[in-house]
């Protein structure tokens, strides 16, 4: 029986690779290479803004190996402007040095195996999380992450291992298994998945990004293990690079290192990307590297001595991922919900909710997960919510501690009042920033405070002053359960 998975296109993709005549370029006059690094970078940066189409992005890398020197590739709505970015290129001083070594062209997807509801004639039964994350991967951004890995591949059909004889059940679960190895690398590696039936030599071009190029390599080594992989994928050639700004295209050209600042891809001060988001939004909220061990454990270890519960990294034998919003309290719940109810397929998923801070226009979005890796894919999902404004552990000094209390319910108002009085205390405290007393929409007596402050040292001033202990000891009698002291930075 025939069952094709249903399919969603988004926009085409263009990966452009390019071979540099270098010994033309060596013997060029100083005026032709002058000319040809102009309109490089003009081109470069007038695709990078998407000047060209209504929408879509565009990237360039500098290339390893002897398959290509740069890569070019492009996100459009359309395959026609895809052709006119191609052809603009060729029409350059610069790609008059370049010949084109090889090309993919494919169009980002989503099929059944994602989600039937999507492909359901009522849309609105699809929650609002799992739309933005199959939008997400029709119209992708291309990841700021330094490092690219590009590869096509396709399902075998041989006589014994078909993917397509297969009932469609089947291969649902095997796809199944094989994203949920693939989550465990959420906050390391991002891809772009297209499809490319039809359109070019293999069945599909995946694009991998990652700071780490090493993760380039475990992921695609240990998904190989997955029977999807293993059994029913074969692979193309392999291409891997390291993105650079357009204007250290002069750098690249002379044999420099690039991206030409340290720390790896920079834009020009204040530039913004095609969809009107700052660089540090391009970078995904809600994605920046976790801090495990090192202060983290000395701080526990220092609690420990005063006699205060820290738990393990994370919490108890968890791994949180906090972000705070400015949005509509009921508009982001809505959108939080409909990720729950996502992540509770997972048995890492241990809890998210919302809280709304009790003095000031803000929400806290709380993930909780019983692996760093789980709560590293979530904050990716998350970082998309709307009007996100930062990350714990992402603003300036040390850094939040945050601490979970789960309260009696006829002290819900004594515990609030007692807040207020120690945030008056904290106002007061050497290298202390800001501290909000966050409650759960959904239970009021479920809260977390989140506190930040300019040093470790300043934090453990409070911890060890007779005030903190006072509350201690009064909160043996008002609250649930053993608070959490879970850091996040």
């Amino acid at each position: 029986m025939r069952e094709p998975p249903q399919t969603d296109e988004g926009w085409y993709a263009l990966h452009d690779f390019r071979r540099i005549d270098w010994a033309a370029w060596r013997d060029a006059p100083e005026r032709e290479r002058d000319r040809a690094v102009e309109e490089g970078v003009e081109y470069l940066e007038t695709h990078e803004a998407v000047d060209d189409a209504d929408d879509g992005a565009s990237a360039v890398f500098a290339m390893v190996g002897h398959k290509a020197d740069l890569l070019i590739v492009h996100l459009r709505p359309t395959l026609d402007a895809l052709s006119t970015a191609e052809r603009r290129f060729d029409r350059t001083a610069l790609g008059a040095f370049t010949e084109q070594s090889t090309s993919y062209v494919s169009v980002t997807e989503v099929s059944g195996y994602v989600s039937d509801a999507y492909f359901a004639e009522d849309e609105e039964e699809v929650d609002a999380g799992l739309r933005r994350y199959i939008e997400g991967k029709l119209e992708p951004d291309i990841p700021d992450d330094q490092y690219v890995s590009f590869y096509p591949m396709s399902r075998k059909r041989g006589e014994q291992d078909n993917w397509y004889d297969l009932p469609f059940e089947r291969r649902r679960e095997m796809m199944e298994e094989h994203g949920e190895h693939g989550r465990e690398f959420g906050g390391r590696v991002k891809q772009i998945v297209a499809s490319s039936v039809g359109l070019d030599d293999w069945e599909w071009g995946v694009t991998l990004f990652s700071e780490d190029p090493t993760d380039l390599k475990d992921i695609v080594y240990e998904m190989r293990y997955d029977e999807a992989s293993a059994r029913y994928s074969e692979f193309g050639p392999f291409y891997v690079g390291r993105r650079f700004p357009p204007n250290d295209l002069p750098a690249f050209l002379a044999g420099e290192s690039v991206p030409a600042e340290e720390g790896g891809h920079a834009h020009g001060e204040g530039e913004e990307h095609a969809h009107g988001e700052s660089e540090e939004h391009a970078h995904g909220e809600g994605e920046s590297e976790e801090h495990h061990g090192g202060d983290d454990d000395d701080i526990r270890g220092e609690l420990e001595d005063l006699n205060i519960y820290a738990g393990k990294p994370h919490g108890e034998d968890v791994y949180a991922t906090v972000l705070y919003s400015e949005a509509d309290a009921d508009a982001l719940f809505e959108e939080v919900d409909g990720l729950r109810s996502n992540f509770d397929h997972y048995d890492t998923h241990v809890k998210t909710a919302v809280y709304d801070a009790l003095d000031r226009d803000r929400r806290a979005v709380v993930s909780i997960w019983d692996t760093a890796s789980a709560a590293d894919t979530a904050a990716g999902f998350l970082s998309e919510l709307p009007e996100v404004v930062s990350r714990a552990g992402e603003e300036s000094g040390f850094g939040t501690m945050g601490m979970f209390y789960t309260v009696k319910p006829e002290h819900q108002e004594d515990f609030v009042e007692k807040f207020e009085t120690v945030g008056g205390l904290l106002a007061d405290m050497e290298g202390h920033g800001e501290t909000d007393l966050m409650i759960n929409l959904e239970d009021e007596n479920d809260m977390f405070i989140a506190s930040q402050w300019r040093s470790k040292e300043d934090a453990m001033g409070f911890f060890r002053s007779d005030e903190f202990s006072d509350t201690v000891s009064w909160g043996r009698d008002v609250l649930a359960d053993r608070p959490r002291h879970v850091f996040l930075a």
